[in-house]
């Protein structure tokens, strides 16, 4: 039997494609992509399908669209620009524009602001006709209709489903995917199961570390807060646990547009001995005092504004906080994400109010605030929790260490990567000795390399038209790489091109012509081979 050919003439629904807040929908609906999740490469995986002819439906559960590209993360993850092509490309071309810029040729070019950057993702869906539908959540328990190997249906809290012939989980969190049977993993592979020197619990590393002696203990001898009392783990050992997340801030120095800390509800200072012990002993092992850069990285971006970053050991990465996530229920994901913002937000009120932090520190961190003009619906913290890694599919190829190393090339190529191998911390421990350290921190540099079309492919046997551009398959190693919001970008482009062929060819997802995605993808500017980098522009 062919893959799409019962799906002819059932539920024949007609719809209003062009605007980008559709209008309610009938109890059931039907189109021949579903993107399940409106990330950055939810974006581009809908418009790419829908530039091909599709009918595309966007199920977001949130209200926003863009992921971390529009909810933070403005200081772009490029390393080797050149690799990046495509509609990811146009992107950040089009959003470059708008400060009258028309080249890609320093980093700096590729910054821009959220609000700047949502407003395209939201005229581009409009201009291809795709058909968004916000706080349309996957049902928690039997979301998913599925025939054999078939995904028929997805059905929303709201009780609609949802039909089409093929699905692509583009969420962080692959609920989809994850509902639909397809194996995936969970944490840290051991350095022995794909041969990975990177892999596993990582005993010495110098990057975000207490870089001198400080006890995890109060003078009780009771742990402090946000330390954990171990053990670490012996060196290559697998786990469970993921690398931590935060919010990336968007904070401005105008006094115009900046709004002043306040204090949170709930907020404990007792919570923050640990960083108040931390800033005591910097003066005299930095021979200076600390700045603001010592324990956040910013980075310029357009409008005098900046995104923070973590930095250092004790920052706004809530480390340890993060390892339930992935599995969690949607209630407990709540509680998470609700834990993680009143993390942040007392680490902020902490550092510009509290007398143990040094006096300049605190001068300094008020001459920042939250920008009046970003994440208006959230009281101008983030919308989006950076969950920067969770459930890791384990499809018909999976990325390893070596991919990004030596193994650089890939006959099914449909996109490259060049960021550092770059795991954040993932435990902070006590140890024999009575000190605190850090673990899990990986930035190992890599060359630009290939990514393969079979690594956002479940296996055959488990379904035969799902695409997974987020969740994809590679180890915790190689997903500290290609986890990048422009590489998600590419991968979706490629993902609504693969969508588009299994359809007219009636075939399933696994089985589509290569070299003619391939041809498709060059069509519309991708960059697929180390010998096709864009001209202009080096890394910094």
């Amino acid at each position: 039997m062919k893959i799409f050919r019962s799906f002819v003439g059932i539920f024949a629904l007609t719809f209003v494609s062009a605007p980008i807040y559709a209008a309610p929908q009938p109890r059931r609906a039907q189109a021949d992509l579903i993107v399940y999740g409106g990330t950055a490469s939810g974006v581009m995986t809908a418009y790419s399908a829908a530039r091909e002819g599709l009918h595309v439906i966007l199920l977001e559960p949130g209200s926003h669209l863009g992921g971390m590209v529009t909810g933070g993360l403005s200081a772009t993850d490029t390393a080797h620009f050149q690799i990046i092509g495509g509609y990811a490309r146009d992107f950040y071309r089009e959003a470059a524009a708008h400060y009258g810029v028309h080249d890609l040729l320093k980093r700096s070019d590729w910054l821009s602001e959220p609000h700047v950057d949502e407003a395209i993702f939201t005229a581009w869906l409009k201009k291809a006709g795709v058909e968004v539908h916000f706080h349309e959540r996957l049902q928690e328990s039997h979301g998913i209709t599925k025939t054999g190997t078939h995904v028929v249906a997805v059905t929303t809290e709201d009780g609609k489903t949802w039909r089409a012939k093929v699905f692509a989980d583009c969420t962080y969190e692959g609920d989809l995917m994850a509902q639909s049977k397809i194996s995936y993993t969970v944490g840290r592979e051991s350095t022995k199961v794909y041969g990975e020197d990177l892999a596993g619990v990582r005993v010495d590393t110098p990057k975000h570390q207490f870089q001198w002696k400080v006890s995890a203990y109060d003078d009780q001898h009771h742990l402090l807060p946000y330390v954990d009392p171990g053990p670490m783990g012996a060196n290559g050992e697998g786990d469970k646990k993921v690398q931590s997340y935060n919010f990336r801030l968007i904070l401005t120095k105008d006094p115009a547009n900046r709004l002043p800390w306040t204090k949170p509800e709930g907020y404990d200072a007792s919570r923050f001995a640990l960083l108040a012990r931390y800033l005591k002993s910097f003066e005299q092992h930095m021979h200076r005092l600390p700045g603001m850069q010592d324990v956040m990285n910013p980075v310029a971006i357009p409008a005098g504004k900046a995104d923070f970053n973590n930095n250092g050991p004790f920052s706004t990465d809530y480390i340890g906080k993060s390892w339930a996530y992935p599995d969690a229920s949607y209630s407990e994901r709540q509680r998470i994400w609700k834990e993680h913002l009143l993390y942040t937000e007392s680490f902020l009120w902490f550092l510009s109010q509290d007398s143990q932090v040094p006096s300049s520190l605190r001068a300094e961190v008020n001459t920042w605030g939250r920008a009046k003009d970003e994440f208006a619906d959230t009281d101008h913290w983030p919308n989006q929790l950076y969950i920067r890694e969770g459930r890791r599919m384990v499809g018909e190829y999976v990325m390893k260490q070596s991919d990004l190393q030596t193994d650089r090339t890939k006959s099914d190529s449909i996109g490259m990567g060049s960021y550092n191998s770059d795991s954040h911390n993932i435990q902070r421990v006590a140890m024999p000795d009575g000190s605190v350290r850090n673990e899990g921190d990986v930035q190992v540099p890599v060359q630009p390399y290939e990514i393969s079309f079979r690594a956002i492919l479940p296996k055959p046997a488990e379904a035969d038209n799902l695409l997974v551009p987020v969740c994809l398959s590679a180890s915790h190693v190689a997903y500290s790489s290609v986890r990048m919001e422009p590489q998600y970008m590419i991968i979706g482009q490629a993902a609504g091109v693969a969508a588009a062929l299994a359809i007219s060819g009636d075939e399933s997802v696994q089985k589509i012509d290569v070299p003619t995605l391939q041809r498709r993808l060059r069509t519309h500017g991708a960059i697929l081979h180390l010998d096709q980098q864009a001209s202009g522009g080096a890394q910094e």
